[in-house]
């Protein structure tokens, strides 16, 4: 086994080509996160990205695509932003990430949202979550009815937010590929100010996340594309999401609508549309991401199992452990009290910010 760090725009001819087959291959590989695409766009917002690449007698056979950090706490593409990362490899081949990792000289890698289908992740999981997926492979109609005979409410309640929308004044225009400037900057506009109304970490405050999705949007291939698609009421921007999309799944990845306008969900909206423009192209579903939000679990008609814990050598592997543990709700059920909750915000608050300086 020959393994090498290499940058995503520096991969052979033959690795890139085994990378579009390992994908194409591999249902469980159809987020736009596991495309070429997406690390490269890394590449070009963050020095530290890397692929992990592994050879057996010449032959490409995986790759681990990841952020090296400054102090060798390697973690996924995006790092905070990343909602499931993975293994990029011939199905059913045994993976040893250890010794990947080893191979490459990276003491740490810290994972969050790891396919738990995965076997190479198991031995160093230490909890589990899910990512909210919008099922549309037998087309619209057939989610709908999902939903339908599940909780009836809830398509009654998107009936009643699609006449409110056919009612407002001044009519509404659904853009679904919006180029223009001004949709992204709104929607900046409206989650910046979210987070700070909310006192949460403003992603958007560290310069590489907004150049990561100017990225996104500015890249277009057979298999991978930028996604911006708006909502207008009476001509203004009612809501705008900023994602990305295989062939097969969209990625729904920073929504954002005007909250003056709660009576009709222009969020809600613009969600549903998406999966029906996503059905009629022929792709399989919508990826929520992870997170316990009603409107999630509302939708949302399965989930994709996902891993978080650590891979590190003996020597490392208390700092790591710690690291993770201290940050995570999934490895502290028992954490109770307000002390707790207080101590866990703070480490996780701090796990995020050194991921997304990448510490």
């Amino acid at each position: 086994m020959d393994v090498a760090l290499k940058k995503p725009g520096d991969l052979a001819a033959d690795e890139r080509e085994a990378w579009a087959e390992f994908v194409a291959n591999d249902a469980a590989l159809a987020s736009p996160y596991f495309a070429l695409d997406f690390a490269e766009c890394c590449e070009e917002v963050r020095a530290d990205t890397r692929v992990v690449t592994v050879r057996e007698n010449g032959v490409p056979v995986g790759f681990l695509p990841l952020h090296t950090g400054k102090f060798g706490f390697a973690r996924p593409l995006a790092g905070p932003l990343g909602d499931v990362h993975g293994v990029i490899g011939e199905p059913g081949r045994p993976v040893d990430l250890m010794a990947w990792l080893k191979g490459a000289g990276i003491p740490i890698f810290l994972f969050h949202s790891a396919l738990a289908s995965q076997p190479a992740f198991r031995p160093h999981t230490l909890g589990y979550d899910g990512g909210w997926i919008i099922d549309v492979s037998d087309g619209f109609d057939a989610w709908y009815e999902n939903r339908r005979s599940i909780n009836s409410k809830i398509v009654r309640n998107i009936r009643t937010r699609f006449r409110r929308l056919d009612e407002a004044e001044g009519g509404h225009r659904f853009t679904m590929h919006d180029t223009r400037p001004e949709a992204m900057a709104q929607m900046l506009a409206w989650k910046r100010a979210q987070y700070s109304e909310s006192g949460v970490f403003d992603v958007f405050s560290v310069g590489w996340t907004r150049k990561l999705l100017e990225a996104v949007l500015r890249r277009r291939s057979d298999t991978f594309r930028g996604v911006c698609s708006s909502l207008e009421i009476d001509g203004k921007f009612a809501a705008v999401y900023v994602g990305m999309a295989s062939e097969r799944l969209v990625q729904y990845w920073f929504p954002a609508y005007d909250r003056d306008l709660g009576a009709i969900s222009p969020g809600l909206v613009l969600m549903v549309e998406s999966a029906r423009r996503a059905a009629e192209a022929g792709q399989k579903g919508v990826d929520l991401g992870p997170g316990q939000f009603a409107f999630k679990k509302d939708l949302a008609t399965c989930q994709v199992g996902l891993a978080g814990g650590y891979c590190a050598p003996a020597g490392w592997a208390g700092a790591a452990r710690k690291a993770v543990l201290d940050t995570s709700d999934w490895a502290h059920p028992e954490r109770t009290g307000q002390m707790a909750r207080l101590t866990g915000k703070a480490m996780r608050k701090l796990n995020r910010l050194t991921g997304f300086y990448g510490v």
